[in-house]
């Protein structure tokens, strides 16, 4: 007889199981992606924090904001899903939909993506 990988009990069933239930393999497998996991959590979380600041501001698809106004929110501006340069020389900056350009004097330009 096999036993489980994580309690130790003894595995009914399949010849190839490695665990008693879905409960000891789910915790299994998140005890051995601690690392990883815990390290993309925090990237989501803070993609997902600015995604809802620029969602929050730009209710109409396009506005314009100030630098402040974006951090005394908690944005962070090191995290972001995609750049996009326009023909012109532009570089936006894309949470998937939301995007924001810098214009002069702190101001930024948000807009939303057709999707």
């Amino acid at each position: 007889m096999k036993s489980c990988l994580e309690c130790g009990e003894k595995i009914i069933g399949r010849e190839d199981k490695k665990f008693c239930s879905d409960g000891c393999r789910n915790a299994y497998n998140n005890k051995i992606n601690k690392d990883s996991n815990n390290y993309m959590r925090n990237i989501n979380n803070k993609l997902r924090k600015n995604y809802r600041i620029l969602s929050g501001i730009n209710t109409e698809g396009k506005s314009k904001t100030t630098k402040s106004k974006l951090l005394s929110l908690g944005f962070d501006f090191d995290f972001f899903t995609n750049i996009l340069k326009t023909k012109t020389g532009n570089t936006y900056y894309f949470l998937y939909d939301q995007g924001y350009l810098l214009l002069d004097n702190d101001f930024y330009m948000l807009v939303k993506k057709d999707i």
